[in-house]
This record gives C-alpha cells, sequence and structure tokens, in this order.
C-alpha cells in the first residue's frame, strides 16, 4: 500500500512540473501585440475638488464670487471663486448667507474648475479666536 501511495504522488507531482513548464511556455510564446487600435474617447474627467484656505479679500454679493487671498512662499496668491445657491456657507455648525462672508475673515473653501470659473461647494468660516494677552511677569516684592 505505501508503494501504491509513493507511486500515486510520484505521478501527481510528474503532471504538476509539466503543467507548470506549459504554462511558462505559452507566456514567452505569447504573439507580438498587433497594431493598437484607437482608444475610444474617453469622457470628461470630473474635475477635481481643490481646496484654498486664507484671507477674504473682497465679497461681491452682486457677481456672487469671494475672493480669497493665501501666503505662498512669502507671496500673496489670490482666488476668486463664484458662489451659487448649491454652495454651502457655514461657520462651526451654523449655516450662513454670503452675506455674512465679510472682508478679513478667514476661510477654507472647496471648489472645483468648471468650464474655466472655479464654482464654490462650500465656505467654512473659521471663527476669529480671541487673542489672549499675556500678563506681564510679576516683579518680586522690593526688601526694606
Amino acid at each position: 500500500m505505501k508503494k501504491a501511495i509513493a507511486i500515486f504522488v510520484a505521478v501527481l507531482f510528474v503532471f504538476a512540473m509539466t503543467s507548470l513548464s506549459f504554462a511558462v511556455e505559452e507566456k514567452k510564446a505569447a504573439p507580438a501585440p498587433v497594431e493598437k487600435k484607437a482608444e475610444p474617447a474617453k469622457p470628461a474627467e470630473k474635475p477635481k475638488v481643490q481646496q484654498v484656505t486664507g484671507d477674504v479679500k473682497a465679497v461681491d454679493t452682486k457677481a456672487m464670487t469671494v475672493t480669497v487671498t493665501k501666503m505662498v512662499k512669502g507671496k500673496a496668491e489670490e482666488t476668486t471663486v463664484t458662489v451659487s445657491d448649491k454652495t454651502k456657507i457655514m461657520m462651526g455648525t451654523e449655516k450662513k448667507a454670503l452675506a455674512d462672508v465679510k472682508a478679513g475673515d478667514k476661510v477654507t473653501v472647496k471648489y472645483k474648475e468648471v468650464e474655466g470659473k472655479k464654482a464654490a461647494k462650500s465656505i467654512a468660516i473659521h471663527e476669529a479666536k480671541p487673542v489672549e494677552k499675556k500678563a506681564a511677569p510679576a516683579k518680586p516684592a522690593e526688601k526694606k
């Protein structure tokens, strides 16, 4: 019985090795690539959502635009985005309107570039952090 099992295992091993060698030969003998067919036109890629964080330079409620200035390597860089009815304007958890955005506010604007225009998806107004003045260090009491 042991001899029969050993022969059976040996035959399986031989079949495994031959099938493996045939698989390798098929990959080597793959035909050279034939002329590439013209790729079908890809649908226009969805514009990626971009983000800018900075200070509001100007708000135009008539033209529905917000201009944000951010500092990049010591230079001021301006980004003007168009605001629509679908734009979410938030301050913390409160919903705000475009009229609530003022010049000087620190904001984060998420937008997509559509047809050459930057369309704002959301504007997050960051609350101004109160400036804490450090108390002058107490002078040690003078000895008399």
